[in-house]
């Protein structure tokens, strides 16, 4: 399908959905936000050592636990990112929308589920720190995800390896990439995890190669030609899919579009995501 001919079929499918209100919000509420995708990315580095060309990173983002995300949802979600047989799996916040609530030890289960050759790693979003921060950390931690808070790890294979760092949330966080960073080799390649996709302006200052983000929802509702209707703090620049940033676009940015709903529990035309990016 040409691109003329998408847009003029997106267009009035578009239409008929805002001329019938009550099939709009009906797609809207109960059909697109369960309609998980899974989108693949491959992904070029000149400097990426060899021994991990061709690795498989596993992104998810935005489970917004609590607010029409339940352990049943999350269990298929998991079920997904497995079937993928990843290399690194990696979270980028907002693992509940305002509390842990009586569901620690189901989360704590269904997340240590998740097998990856290399490990698992995540960051916390600006819903993390609504209720206890701390607690949302020890409950990624005890699923087996290592949660950055300002810090990195270095992930080794034979006698070449990549560093992966964390920074908190800009918005209820302090963000410090340069702590994130501190104990990266000289010219190491870094995976940098940022809730905020617009923390991307400050990362392209680094040595970061590739971030991933999530927070914006990609809006949760978008229209041809116009894009995202609502946007977030920080996550206004870059909502979804992939950006070149820096001098000499040396930073790639992926900002994933989530997977659960918060504020309305709607999603239109910007389906839940999980990402699988090779890399190259």
């Amino acid at each position: 399908m040409s691109r003329r001919s998408f847009l003029k079929k997106s267009i009035i499918w578009t239409g008929g959905l805002i001329a019938t209100p009550s099939l709009s919000y009906g797609y809207a509420s109960w059909i697109e936000p369960n309609w998980l995708q899974v989108e693949r990315v491959s992904l070029t580095f000149p400097t990426l050592p060899e021994a991990f060309k061709g690795i498989r990173i596993v992104q998810f983002s935005d489970l917004h636990f609590g607010f029409h995300f339940d352990v049943k949802k999350l269990v298929s979600v998991v079920e997904k990112i497995q079937a993928e047989q990843p290399d690194i799996v990696c979270f980028t916040g907002d693992l509940v929308d305002y509390a842990l609530g009586h569901y620690s030890q189901d989360i704590r289960d269904v997340l240590n589920t998740i097998k990856a050759k290399y490990g698992c790693y995540a960051v916390l979003g600006n819903h993390d720190y609504y209720g206890d921060a701390n607690a949302v950390a020890a409950v990624l931690e005890d699923g087996g995800f290592h949660c950055l808070r300002n810090n990195g790890i270095r992930v080794q294979k034979g006698t070449q390896s990549i560093w992966i760092a964390g920074v908190d949330d800009m918005w209820e966080g302090v963000p410090d990439l340069k702590a994130a960073t501190k104990m990266v080799n000289n010219e190491e390649w870094v995976l940098l995890l940022s809730h905020a996709p617009d923390f991307a302006d400050v990362a392209a200052l680094a040595s970061v190669h590739l971030q991933l983000s999530g927070h914006s929802h990609g809006g949760q509702v978008r229209l041809p030609l116009i894009g995202p209707l609502a946007s977030v703090p920080y996550g206004i620049k870059y909502p979804s899919g992939l950006y070149r940033l820096g001098k000499d676009k040396l930073l790639t940015l992926y900002t994933n579009r989530g997977i659960g709903v918060s504020v309305h529990p709607i999603r239109l035309m910007c389906r839940p995501e999980i990402t699988v990016l090779t890399l190259l």
